[in-house]
């Protein structure tokens, strides 16, 4: 994971925490989230998957990107996120409850993040629902690879990431910090070209402003709170994105009140600051 840069003396916030490093020092057990990523980017079944599932939403509907691009970005921001949740003495329960140990945290997180829209090989609507028994059926073989689970855990762990698959969803309510963290991370796939919310190409309504003008998301440690989500735009119709979609996710997800939003409205792509506006 990258440092957190300083922001500079105009305003314009720094790169902040964009990607996962393995190599990196963490606040968490880090060993075997590092092993499972290894083995999810050498899986072809899985890689599969990640190409097939954009074919609904993008080919046949126009939505925006949900293969390998979002789950590469959502996977990195939720382990961002919940790096930061750590450092900041934040705790988590889904592991725990299970009788599960630390270093399964990350791992609920991360399985959870690659596998959550994998439903959308069935159909774009109702996905959420469609991803649970195909994910299920990754899970059982997957999981099984590790010698570090036996099989009590395997469905212990099974439930977790299950469990944080659905709850993506804004319809259902995390009962864990895990599956909140996976929540979050998917509205953080909301930079320029990349909006959660569908608008019609070449329009000029809210929705299609709204998705161009945000240029950069960023994680930081807050000043007051262990999180502080920076989101440069160049038009405040960026905040109609984030009310829509960032705090729609946050609320309810069990780490509302360790995240602070900032939008930083620079109104062109030369990033001088002109308006500040704390969400």
């Amino acid at each position: 994971m990258s440092d957190t840069e300083p922001d500079s003396e105009d305003g314009v916030p720094g790169s902040g925490m964009e990607a996962y490093d393995p190599e990196a020092e963490h606040a968490f057990p880090d060993e075997k989230v590092n092993d499972v990523l290894a083995y999810l980017d050498a899986d072809p079944e899985i890689t599969a998957y990640l190409d097939a599932q954009n074919v609904n939403p993008v080919t046949r509907k126009g939505y925006n990107d949900h293969g390998t691009k979002h789950i590469e970005i959502v996977r990195n921001r939720a382990l961002c996120l919940y790096e930061l949740l750590k450092s900041g003495d934040v705790g988590f329960n889904g592991a725990e409850q299970q009788g599960l140990e630390e270093a399964d945290e990350a791992v609920i997180i991360a399985l959870a993040a690659t596998l959550h829209d994998i439903g959308h090989v069935v159909h774009r609507d109702d996905h959420p629902y469609y991803s649970i028994p195909l994910a299920a059926d990754i899970l059982d073989r997957l999981l099984a690879e590790f010698d570090f689970y036996d099989a009590a855990e395997r469905v212990r762990m099974k439930g977790e990431v299950l469990h944080a698959i659905l709850c993506h969803h804004t319809e259902e309510t995390p009962l864990t910090t895990e599956a909140g963290v996976v929540r979050v991370a998917d509205a953080l796939d909301m930079e320029r070209g990349r909006s959660r919310i569908p608008y019609e190409k070449g329009g000029r309504g809210i929705n299609t402003i709204s998705s161009r003008a945000i240029r950069k998301v960023s994680l930081q440690p807050g000043d007051d709170m262990p999180v502080m989500v920076e989101i440069e735009m160049t038009d405040a119709a960026g905040v109609y994105q984030v009310d829509e979609l960032l705090k729609h996710k946050l609320h309810d997800s069990r780490i509302e009140e360790y995240v602070r939003i900032v939008a930083l409205n620079t109104h062109s792509d030369d990033g001088e600051l002109v308006e500040r506006i704390e969400l």
